[in-house]
């Protein structure tokens, strides 16, 4: 049986950083449902746990179906998308596939009230502070060329802009990968 690109990227990538390591991580912290008790504050975390997580949800669900639609990739690092994709929430923001995972963590740590959660949100934001601006933007550069340079100038990385950034067919004529 063969699992398509998309699945993989899907069960290895958010699979684990949105199920795996968080079950780990409450089975180490020997979390228990006791400790989650009915109380007022705890009722404005359920409702800021699905406001978190419906816009995390949202984001990566809208982010995948770019990147196979526009893009003809998925969001892995071994089936990344061949053409630069700069609309819908691209507009905004350069990593809404992080945001939207970093959205999910948070609504994990608060639906289960663990600290030890809230943690391992922090330990995935500080790595991905550190891979995508040397990691990933330098390939995005080397890919892309002057189309990524153009799109990196005008939308930040990770706080969105209110008014999404409208391209000009010229920022797009090179979105293929260099060399494609």
């Amino acid at each position: 049986m063969t699992i398509s690109p998309l699945l993989r990227a899907i069960l290895i990538l958010p699979g684990n950083v949105l199920v795996a390591v968080p079950a780990l991580v409450l089975w180490l912290s020997g979390w228990s449902p006791a400790a989650w008790q009915a109380s007022p504050a705890a009722f404005g975390a359920l409702a800021l746990t699905v406001v978190l997580a419906g816009v995390g949800l949202t984001l990566m669900v809208r982010t995948v179906g770019l990147f196979l639609r526009r893009g003809k990739g998925t969001p892995a690092p071994w089936d990344p998308p061949r053409k630069l994709v700069v609309e819908g929430v691209y507009r905004h923001v350069r990593n809404p596939m992080i945001s939207g995972v970093i959205c999910v963590l948070l609504a994990e740590a608060l639906a289960f009230r663990s600290w030890p959660l809230g943690v391992w949100a922090a330990v995935f934001v500080a790595v991905n502070m550190l891979y995508v601006p040397f990691s990933e933007e330098p390939g995005l550069e080397r890919r892309f060329g002057a189309a990524y340079g153009t799109y990196k100038a005008n939308v930040p990385r990770w706080i969105p802009r209110l008014l999404p950034w409208e391209s000009r067919a010229s920022d797009q004529a090179d979105t293929a990968p260099n060399g494609a």
